[in-house]
């Protein structure tokens, strides 16, 4: 169920302990993407698997705004601290958790949020009355995660699939065009570059005309069954936290 469609009553009825909280980011994805391409596809993954999933799941409303600083140098682009990110989502989680959904996924679909998530999600678990673990879709795609950019072929192919309104496709050949064949600026195993400006001239990096619509189709089925595969751990689990020794 998604809350922000229900009914306090509705909700109040619900019988289930599980939850998925959608996180993503409002940055640039190229000439040719909506800003908003990482809290959509986070929420159409957590949708989709709350409509597949065997039992019922609160799907929470998306946090839009992430750990984006890397991508300032491009119009449109917010972002939050890492620090404030970790309070955002704990206290939303610390929320879902006081009515009784204490068992949270937090579907992330934005690879800058990722350090910060992992970290504030262990916190939860060890110091709050929620467990609470994190699942980027983009990493639980098979061998098409091999091909994840910025903006690239699984990004644009998702969309493509999912809000193919929103993907500008006069402007493909162009994100092509200018586009990093890689992430980053790379010396010794180093990343020298702190700022995605550094390093591509339009902000995509890898080939967006390489991901068409049925291979979006391919990458949100995989991100669902995988989440609602998670699903299932999260809610056998037991989440007691073992004693000192």
């Amino acid at each position: 169920m998604r809350l922000a469609d229900a009914t306090w009553t509705d909700a109040a009825a619900l019988e289930t302990d599980l939850a998925l909280l959608p996180v993503g980011s409002t940055e640039q994805h190229g000439p040719h993407a909506p800003l908003g391409t990482d809290h959509f596809t986070a929420e159409t993954v957590a949708t989709a698997a709350a409509s597949n999933y065997e039992g019922e799941v609160v799907v929470a409303p998306a946090l839009p705004v992430g750990v984006s600083e890397e991508h300032r140098q491009f119009t449109g682009t917010l972002w939050v601290s890492p620090d404030t990110f970790r309070a955002n989502v704990r206290e939303v989680v610390a929320s879902l958790a006081s009515h009784g959904w204490d068992r949270v996924v937090v579907v992330n679909g934005h690879g800058g949020n990722v350090p910060a998530l992992g970290e504030v999600c262990e916190r939860v678990t060890r110091s709050e009355d929620a467990y609470a673990v994190p699942f980027t879709w983009f990493d639980a795609v098979g061998d098409h995660a091999d091909d994840m950019g910025h903006a690239g072929p699984l990004e644009t192919a998702f969309l493509r699939h999912s809000h193919p309104k929103l993907v500008r496709e006069d402007r493909v050949a162009d994100a092509r065009d200018g586009a990093s064949d890689g992430w980053g600026e790379w010396r010794s195993h180093t990343n020298l570059a702190a700022d995605v400006a550094e390093f591509t001239e339009n902000g995509v990096v890898g080939d967006p005309s390489a991901g068409d619509a049925e291979r979006g189709e391919q990458l949100l089925s995989l991100a669902t069954d995988a989440l609602c595969e998670l699903l299932d751990a999260v809610a056998d689990r037991d989440v007691s936290r073992p004693p000192h020794k």
